[in-house]
C-alpha cells in the first residue's frame, strides 16, 4: 500500500502528458489543457516510486539530454523559419509541399498586409483636395482685364499679367473677406491656412542670338535667329541693367538646383536668371514690375519658372508647387504646371508612429526574405535565376531596400531645410528636389505593391485551377510571340501614317508617340473620327476604316482565338490529370483529427470518473494510490498520466484520495467533460453547416464519400505519439488516397483499354479462323488429289479401257469434293456467328474469306472442266491430267 510520503508527479509523467495523442489539441482546443491537465504546481523535487520501486534522476543526464535538445529544437525552428519549397525536397512528398506553401503563404499574409498598411498610410483623399484648391486658385483664377486663365496663356503679355494679378492675389493673403487686414501672426497664409514657406522665386532660361541659321535668302533681311533650347545652345551673358541675380546668369551648382523636363520635350537645366520675391505683397509687386518695364523676358526666352513651396500643420502636407510657361522657337506660349502634395514631416501623430512600427516591421520582412533568397541561392547556384518569381522576388527585395534608403535621406535633408528656414525665413526654400523624389519614391512603392500582389500566384499555384492562367500564357507564348510581330509591323505602319498625314493639323497626331498611343485608344473605342475628316476628307475616313476593320475586328479578334484555343486546351489535360493531395484534403484531416483528439479525451475523462467509483474496492470511500492505479491500468491508461492526475489532487500527499479530494477531481472532470461536449457539438454544428452548403451545390456520390471517410479512418488509424512515425504515416496514407475524380478517370481509362485489347482479339480470331480454312482446303485438295491418282493407277492396273467410266468416276469424286466444301465453310459460318458476335472487320474478313473460297471452288469447277476438255485426248492426254 501508499507510503505516507507525498507521490508527486514525476518529469516522465509531464512528457506523456504533453503527447499528441492526449494534449497537443490545436486551435480552440488549447483552452481544454487548463484544469485537470494543468500539472504545473506539482512539486517535482523528489523521487518517484512506481510500482514500489524507486526511480532516481541524474541531473547531468537530465541536463545534457535538455541541452541537446533545445539545439535540436533550435536548429528545426531555424529550419523551418526558412525552409521553403525550393530548399526542402517536397517533389516526392506532397504533404510536406502543401504544409511548406501553407506557411510560406501565412508569413507572405503577414507581410504583405504591412506592405499595403504602409503604402495606403502615405496617401489618403486629403491630398487630392489639397491639391485641387491650390489648382483651382493659381490657374483658373482669371486675369484682371480678361476672362482668360493660366492655362490660357499664349503670349509674353499673358504672362506679365498673369503674374501681377492671379500670382500676386494667391500668393498674399493679407485682407480678410471683410477688407480689415490680417494680424502680423497670419501673414504668408494662403487661404489662411497654408504657411507659405521662405519665398517665391521666378526664373528664366534664354538661347543666345545667332544660335540658328538664317537661309542666306533671308539674311539680309533677317538679322537674328535663337533656336530650340538646348544646355549648348543657352545664354550666359548677363543683359539688362546687370545689377542683380535677376539679370545675372547663376549656374545649376549655385542655385542647387535640377533639371525640369518640360512639355515641349526639352530638358531645361537647373539654372538661369532669378528673382527672389518677398514675404508680402507690397514688397513682391514692385519686383514684377521692374522686371515687366524692364523687359526681362525677350526673344531669346525659352522658359520661365515660378516656384513656391506651403505647408499645411492641419494635415501635416507639403504643397510644391512650379508654374512653366515654355516659349517655342515659333511663338506663343505653352503653359503647364506641376503640384506635388507629399508629406515630407513623416512622424507627428499617434498614427504615424504605428506607420513607424510597421516601418520597421517591414525592415524585419526584408531581411528574412533576404536571408530566405540567401538559401536559395546557395542550393541552386546559377539555375535560381532561371525561375520568374525568383527574379520577381529579387526586384521587389531591390526596390524595399532602395526605399528604405530614400526614407532615411529624405527625413535628414527635409531637417536640414526647416533649420535653414528658421534662421533665415526669407530665403528661397527648394523642396522641389524633395518633392520630385518623395513622388518617385511613392511610385516605386507602388510598383513593390502591385509585384507583391501579383506573387501571390507563387504560393496559390499548387492548386490546378490556378494553375490555368499560367499554363495558359506560357503555352500561348509562342504563338503570341509570333502574332504579335505580324501586329506591330501592322499597327507601326497605321501609326506612321497618321502621323505624316494627319500629324500638322491633329494634336493626337502631333507626335509619332502620340499616333501610337491614339491607335491603342481607337481600339478601345475613344476616337474623334469628325477631327480626322476636318483634317483630311479622303485619306481621314479611309485611316479610319482600314485600320478599324484590320487592326479591332481581324488581328485583335485573333488574338482572343489563340488564348481561347490554348486555355480550353489547358482545361481539358487538367480535367484529365491525375488528382494529387489538395490543401483542401489538408485541411479536412486535421480537422477529423481535432474530432478524434476531442473525443479522445472525453472517454479518458469518462474512464477516470468511473474509475472513482469502481476502484475503491474496500468501500472504505478512501480512494488509495494502488486502488486507482491498478483500475485505471486495466483502463489502458499509461502510468505516467495515472501519476500526474493523482499527484495533482493528492494535496495532502497521503497517497490517498479523501472525499473532499475525490468531490473536486469529480467537478473538474465534470467540467471539462462539459467544455469538451460543447466544442464537439460546436465543431459538429459547423461541419453539418458545411456539408449542407456543399451538397447543395453538389451531391457528393457514394463512391466520393466512402474515399473521403477511408481518407479519415486512415487517418485516425495513421496517428501516433511519435512525431516522425505520425509523418511517415501521415504521408503513406496521403499515397493511398484515392478521390471520385481519380477513380473516375481511371475507369475512363481501363474501359478504353478493354475496347482496344477486344478489338484487338477480334482480329486475330478472324485471322486464325481464315487459317484454319486454309489449312483444311490444303488437306482437302490433297486428299483429293492423292484419290484421283490412286483411281487412275487402279483403272491401268485392271487394264480397264473404257475412258468414258474414266471420266464419270473423275467428275464424280471432284464434284463430292466441292459439295463437301461448300458445305464445311457454310457450317464454320454459322457457328462463328452463334458463338460470338464479330466487329465490323472481322465480318469484311469473313465475307472476304467467303468470296476467296468461292473462287476457289469456281476455279476448281473450271480446271475440271478444262481437264474434262482435255480426257478424250486418249490415253496420252489422261496421263499428261
Amino acid at each position: 500500500m501508499a507510503s505516507g510520503k507525498p507521490r508527486p508527479g514525476s518529469a516522465d509523467s509531464r512528457t506523456a502528458w504533453d503527447n499528441d495523442a492526449f494534449d497537443n489539441q490545436p486551435g480552440a482546443v488549447n483552452t481544454i489543457s487548463d484544469g485537470l491537465y494543468d500539472y504545473d504546481d506539482v512539486d517535482t523535487s523528489s523521487d518517484v516510486y512506481v510500482n514500489h520501486g524507486r526511480r532516481g534522476h541524474d541531473d547531468d543526464d537530465d541536463n545534457e539530454h535538455r541541452s541537446k535538445g533545445i539545439w535540436a529544437s533550435f536548429k528545426g525552428g531555424l529550419r523551418g523559419l526558412w525552409g521553403t519549397r525550393q530548399t526542402e525536397d517536397t517533389h516526392q512528398d506532397r504533404e510536406l509541399y502543401i504544409r511548406t506553401t501553407i506557411r510560406e503563404l501565412i508569413i507572405y499574409a503577414f507581410f504583405i498586409i504591412t506592405l499595403c498598411i504602409l503604402t495606403f498610410g502615405m496617401t489618403s483623399s486629403k491630398h487630392f483636395y489639397y491639391t485641387k484648391v491650390m489648382q483651382e486658385l493659381f490657374l483658373d483664377a482669371p486675369f484682371p482685364d480678361t476672362k482668360n486663365t493660366f492655362k490660357g496663356i499664349t503670349t509674353m503679355h499673358d504672362f506679365w499679367r498673369f503674374a501681377e494679378g492671379p500670382l500676386m492675389d494667391g500668393l498674399y493673403w493679407e485682407t480678410w473677406y471683410n477688407d480689415k487686414n490680417v494680424s502680423d501672426e497670419e501673414l504668408g497664409y494662403i487661404y489662411y491656412e497654408n504657411k507659405l514657406l521662405g519665398v517665391p522665386r521666378v526664373r528664366q532660361l534664354k538661347v543666345r542670338n545667332g544660335s540658328c541659321e538664317v537661309h542666306p535668302d533671308f539674311q539680309d533681311e533677317i538679322q537674328s535667329c535663337y533656336d530650340s533650347y538646348s544646355t549648348a545652345k543657352e545664354d550666359k551673358n548677363p543683359f539688362g541693367p546687370e545689377n542683380g541675380t535677376a539679370w545675372v546668369y547663376s549656374t545649376e551648382d549655385d542655385l542647387d538646383g535640377s533639371s525640369h523636363w518640360g512639355q515641349l520635350d526639352y530638358t531645361y537645366s537647373g539654372g538661369g536668371y532669378y528673382q527672389d520675391l518677398d514675404n508680402t505683397k507690397a514688397k513682391s509687386y514692385p519686383m514684377i514690375s521692374s522686371l515687366k518695364a524692364n523687359l526681362w523676358l525677350e526673344r531669346g526666352t525659352r522658359v520661365v519658372f515660378v516656384d513656391f513651396t506651403v505647408y499645411n500643420a492641419n494635415i501635416n502636407l507639403f504643397c510644391v508647387v512650379r508654374l512653366v510657361v515654355e516659349f517655342p522657337p515659333t511663338g506663343g506660349a505653352v503653359p503647364s504646371w506641376k503640384f506635388r502634395t507629399v508629406k515630407l514631416i513623416r512622424y507627428v501623430t499617434t498614427y504615424d508612429y504605428f506607420l513607424m512600427a510597421c516601418e520597421i516591421l517591414y525592415m524585419l520582412f526584408i531581411f528574412y526574405y533576404i536571408i530566405e533568397e540567401i538559401l536559395e541561392i546557395k542550393k541552386h547556384k546559377c539555375s535560381y535565376f532561371k525561375g520568374v518569381w525568383n527574379c520577381l522576388d529579387v526586384i521587389i527585395i531591390l526596390l524595399s531596400l532602395t526605399a528604405m534608403a530614400f526614407n532615411v535621406y529624405r527625413t535628414v535633408k527635409v531637417d536640414e531645410l526647416l533649420e535653414l528656414l528658421l534662421v533665415n525665413p526669407l530665403v528661397y526654400p527648394d523642396f522641389e528636389f524633395l518633392a520630385y523624389w518623395q513622388m518617385q519614391y511613392n511610385d516605386m512603392v507602388a510598383v513593390v505593391v502591385f509585384f507583391a500582389w501579383i506573387k501571390i500566384f507563387k504560393y496559390i499555384s499548387f492548386n490546378r485551377t490556378m494553375t490555368q492562367l499560367q499554363s495558359t500564357l506560357s503555352r500561348c507564348s509562342k504563338d503570341i510571340a509570333g502574332f504579335a510581330i505580324m501586329f506591330f509591323i501592322i499597327f507601326l505602319a497605321y501609326a506612321q501614317l497618321g502621323y505624316l498625314v494627319f500629324g500638322t493639323q491633329v494634336k493626337d497626331f502631333s507626335t509619332f508617340s502620340e499616333s501610337i498611343f491614339t491607335q491603342f485608344r481607337i481600339i478601345l473605342g475613344d476616337f474623334d473620327f469628325h477631327e480626322l475628316e476636318a483634317a483630311h476628307r479622303v485619306l481621314g475616313p479611309i485611316f479610319f476604316m482600314t485600320y478599324v476593320f484590320f487592326v479591332f475586328f481581324v488581328l485583335l479578334n485573333m488574338f482572343l482565338a489563340i488564348i481561347n484555343d490554348t486555355y480550353s486546351e489547358v482545361k481539358a489535360e487538367i480535367s484529365m490529370q491525375k488528382s494529387e493531395f489538395e490543401i483542401s484534403d489538408y485541411i479536412k484531416r486535421g480537422y477529423n483529427k481535432v474530432l478524434e483528439k476531442l473525443s479522445l479525451k472525453k472517454d479518458r475523462i469518462r474512464d477516470i470518473q468511473d474509475a472513482i467509483h469502481s476502484a475503491d474496492l474496500n468501500q472504505d470511500r478512501q480512494l488509495d494510490w494502488e486502488e486507482w492505479r491498478l483500475d485505471l491500468k486495466m483502463r489502458g491508461i499509461p502510468d505516467a498520466e495515472i501519476e500526474a492526475v493523482f499527484a495533482k489532487y493528492d494535496q495532502d500527499g497521503d497517497m490517498v484520495l479523501n472525499e473532499n479530494e475525490q468531490r473536486k477531481l469529480q467537478a473538474d472532470l465534470e467540467k471539462q467533460k462539459a467544455e469538451l461536449s460543447n466544442e464537439l457539438d460546436e465543431i459538429e454544428r459547423d461541419k453539418n453547416d458545411s456539408a449542407g452548403a456543399t451538397s447543395s451545390g453538389r451531391p457528393a456520390s457514394a463512391r466520393s464519400k466512402g474515399a473521403l471517410s477511408h481518407v479519415s479512418c486512415n487517418d485516425s488509424a495513421n496517428e501516433s505519439d511519435d512525431e516522425d512515425d505520425d509523418d511517415d504515416e501521415r504521408r503513406v496514407s496521403s499515397k493511398n488516397m484515392v478521390s471520385k475524380d481519380d477513380f473516375q478517370v481511371l475507369t475512363r481509362r481501363v474501359d478504353r483499354m478493354e475496347h482496344s485489347i477486344g478489338s484487338i482479339v477480334s482480329k486475330i480470331d478472324a485471322v486464325i479462323v481464315k487459317l484454319e480454312a486454309m489449312e483444311r482446303a490444303k488437306l482437302k485438295r490433297r486428299e483429293t488429289m492423292g484419290k484421283l491418282l490412286d483411281s487412275i493407277t487402279e483403272d491401268e492396273k485392271l487394264g480397264r479401257s473404257d475412258e468414258e467410266l474414266r471420266r464419270e468416276q473423275m467428275e464424280r469424286l471432284v464434284r463430292e469434293e466441292l459439295e463437301q466444301w461448300d458445305s464445311d465453310a457454310s457450317l464454320s459460318s454459322s457457328s462463328r456467328r452463334v458463338n460470338r458476335p464479330a466487329s465490323g472487320r472481322s465480318i469484311a474478313s469473313t465475307a472476304s474469306g467467303s468470296s476467296g473460297s468461292r473462287g476457289s471452288i469456281t476455279g476448281s469447277r473450271a480446271s475440271v472442266s478444262g481437264s474434262r476438255a482435255r480426257l478424250p485426248g486418249g490415253p496420252h492426254g489422261s496421263s499428261s491430267a
